[in-house]
């Protein structure tokens, strides 16, 4: 018995740095997503496992980032593409093209565009995000706010890890 308290005095300091590393890691760094829904098919698909990186740093957000954030709307956690950038002037065409400030956007990832149009003026400190799946996508053209918080974005999504037959970097 007293061979057993010691091997596990021996392990307790190692089990308690790994669940803080854990938790460091999880709240800093990276974390996992499991997307519930086809609004980003085909570059996602329902019940894919992904990896995202947190942001620390909002002024880095690049438009046609997919991103993960939360929707105080819906009360839930959310995946999309960024769209618009703060104080931008997007406007979707009924044929489903996208201008961001007058200029069309190339999105060769939207392989089943809407008709559904809007104008939206992006304030400072928001973004406004859309789904690849445009026909299918529940997105800021639907909301009632159609802009997300940069305080609500959680991170970038960057890794497919499961199904392994689709593990790939997201673009």
């Amino acid at each position: 018995m007293n061979l057993v308290k010691k091997s596990l005095k021996n392990w307790i300091p190692f089990i308690v740095t790994v669940v803080i590393m854990a938790f460091v890691i999880n709240k800093f760094l990276f974390f996992e997503i499991l997307v519930p829904s086809g609004s980003m098919y085909p570059t996602i698909k329902p019940n894919d496992r992904i990896i995202t990186t947190r942001i620390h740093n909002v002024k880095k957000i690049k438009r046609g980032e997919i991103l993960v954030f939360y929707s105080n709307e819906f009360q839930e956690t959310m995946v999309k593409r960024v769209i618009g950038l703060p104080n931008d002037s997007v406007e979707i065409k009924e044929n489903g093209s996208v201008f961001i400030n007058g200029h069309m956007l190339d999105e060769t990832y939207v392989k089943y565009p809407d008709n559904r149009t809007g104008k939206f003026k992006v304030p400072n400190g928001k973004y406004l995000f859309l789904g690849d799946y445009r026909q299918h996508s529940l997105d800021s053209r639907l909301w009632k706010d159609p802009f997300i918080s940069e305080k609500n974005i959680k991170g970038k999504a960057v890794f497919i890890v499961f199904p392994f037959n689709r593990a790939s970097t997201l673009r």
